[in-house]
């Protein structure tokens, strides 16, 4: 079970919202590149960053704080980012960058053709993000519930050729409530491709649950306000996650 941290980037700034709210943002650090370091130094073995700006713009907006994180990282550790990725020549800078992962959200329930091509384009390196209410996807950094059930859109994206699939439950995002195991495994076991889940993660007690549930599928989770708040300690999470995985 791989935990990776979230580093969102708002103005440039490292920054966690509540429920997608752009008006409610914390600023954590001034400093993306060395949150970034901070992290790899608690064990990190992967990050992920979002372009908050350029989810709503529907273009990249902090390429020059996700440069300077690559930067730092070098090729320690894989980056996956999401944000505003809306068309192939965005995806092959991503790349050229040093972005391992590149998110489609908004871009591939919205233009599935899209999706379908970035895959074709870039076998490996696409994963799809979708957020979701209650089962409903929801696209627009948030902001519009479709009528599109999770599992549906996940098992055609998959059939397009997606390396794996960000879950969001976007009721619990940023809000301490505990990650919505029930819908994850739900997901993950319709699948063949990995879930990471995300979401509401609070503490350690989420980390054991998604533990137990790891055989279904589920290959890791996203965490952010936990540890920047304190309420989850990184390193010490990810040494349970690993002792629970090797018993």
């Amino acid at each position: 079970m791989l935990l990776i941290p979230a580093i969102d980037l708002k103005d440039g700034h490292c920054v966690r919202l509540k429920q997608g709210e752009m008006d409610d943002a914390t600023v954590f650090s001034e400093d993306p590149a060395a949150m970034a370091r901070h992290w790899i130094e608690q064990g990190a073995r992967r990050l992920h960053l979002v372009d908050l700006n350029g989810a709503f713009a529907g273009k990249p907006k902090n390429e020059s704080a996700i440069k300077m994180i690559l930067a730092e990282v070098g090729d320690e550790i894989p980056v996956q980012l999401g944000g505003g990725i809306r068309d192939l020549d965005t995806i092959a800078r991503c790349l050229d960058d040093g972005i391992r992962y590149v998110i489609i959200g908004t871009a591939a329930v919205k233009n599935p053709g899209f999706l379908h091509d970035a895959c074709s384009a870039f076998p490996g390196h696409i994963i799809v993000g979708l957020d979701a209410k209650e089962g409903k996807v929801a696209v627009d950094g948030w902001s519009k519930l479709t009528g599109h059930d999770v599992i549906d859109l996940a098992k055609k994206f998959e059939g397009y050729g997606a390396e794996a699939v960000i879950y969001t439950d976007i009721g619990r995002d940023g809000m301490l409530s505990g990650v919505n195991i029930e819908a994850t495994v739900k997901l993950a076991q319709a699948l063949t491709i990995p879930v990471i889940a995300s979401g509401g993660m609070a503490g350690l007690q989420d980390i054991q649950a998604l533990c137990r549930v790891a055989h279904e599928g589920i290959m890791g989770a996203i965490t952010g306000r936990a540890i920047y708040e304190g309420t989850l300690n990184f390193k010490a999470a990810q040494a349970e996650a690993d002792s629970l995985s090797n018993r």
